[in-house]
């Protein structure tokens, strides 16, 4: 029923849009028979609602046609998002800390929720990794495209003699998997427990809560030890198993198709630089689509919205030409 009930939403301004289009030809139609008649004032403004008309109906149809691109169900899922600090030491730590920082103002923004999963703190208040749930309407659909390398030039705080650096992090964006979407098997896992480490309560240390899972087929490794139970440990490190096998297998199908395409958007290739934030000149590049912003600052407070929108028109156009 809620499967039904998202694809209903998502049919319904098609639906409505079909209508209007219906409509419009209809009058227009009309128009086109007043045009020929004998009254002179009445032919002028028939061949005015005739312009009006085709003006609107060209209008409608450039709505139309990205609408009849099959909705990706996965769109609607929550998002799970892997942050990690790259090259750059503890700059890349930082710089990492300020996209998590980005992408929960841009959740609050859209009152998503966020949970988290598991973060590794970094020193100079960065942050060496962070994985966290967004939840919320669309959610995947919108940070989908947040996936691969972001790379920040600026003036480190560990730097005192004022020189740029440049540093990355790479930021994965998986779509929530549930258990129908994939069989694993009890034979294919291998895990170990260990006692956790770093802050965490009284449990730290002294049981051995903390779960390290591997996908023996993939190779796929999730360790997990935020919560305070080894249950629970378990359950969100087979909640990101899950994820990461799915996006695997969407990587590949999107690899696939993107051999035919002419542009990067929608590769499955997840290791290409895809945005730059530079500093000194205040500026924000997404190199998919050639878009840069000179509005660093907003960028950085969550206001991603320009890139994710164009990214959206740049893949639909893509589709279109396909």
């Amino acid at each position: 029923m809620a499967a039904l009930g998202r694809e209903h939403r998502h049919l319904q301004p098609l639906v409505e849009m079909a209508a209007k289009l219906q409509r419009y030809e209809q009058e227009l139609a009309e128009s086109r028979e007043l045009r020929d008649s004998e009254d002179t004032e009445m032919a002028q403004e028939a061949e005015a609602e005739i312009a009006r008309l085709e003006k609107s109906i060209d209008a409608l149809l450039a709505q139309i046609k990205p609408a009849l691109i099959p909705h990706d169900p996965l769109d609607d899922r929550p998002a799970i998002v892997e942050i990690r600090g790259g090259t750059g030491g503890d700059e890349a730590a930082i710089f990492a800390a300020d996209l998590y920082r980005m992408y929960t103002r841009f959740a609050e923004g859209r009152r998503w929720r966020i949970e988290i999963i598991s973060q590794s703190e970094g020193t100079l208040g960065g942050m060496k990794e962070a994985i966290f749930k967004v939840k919320g309407d669309g959610a995947f659909g919108a940070m989908r495209w947040e996936s691969g390398v972001h790379r920040v030039q600026r003036v480190p705080v560990t730097e005192s003699q004022g020189r740029i650096h440049t540093s990355a992090a790479t930021v994965a964006v998986l779509p929530e998997a549930e258990e129908i979407d994939l069989k694993i098997e009890d034979k294919d896992l291998r895990i170990d427990v260990f006692r956790s480490s770093g802050p965490g309560g009284q449990s730290v240390n002294t049981t051995d809560s903390a779960v390290r899972i591997t996908h023996i087929p993939s190779g796929i490794v999730v360790s997990q030890q935020d919560q305070k139970s080894q249950l629970q440990n378990k359950l969100k490190a087979m909640e990101v198993l899950r994820a990461r096998l799915l996006d695997a297998r969407i990587a590949e199908q999107e690899a696939a198709r993107s051999r035919m395409r002419k542009t990067q958007v929608g590769t499955g290739d997840r290791s290409a630089k895809i945005r730059t934030y530079n500093y000194p000149q205040n500026r924000v590049t997404d190199h998919r689509i050639n878009l840069t912003l000179h509005e660093l600052t907003k960028v950085l407070n969550g206001e991603i919205e320009p890139f994710i929108e164009a990214l959206k028109v740049a893949d639909v156009e893509e589709k279109l030409g396909e």
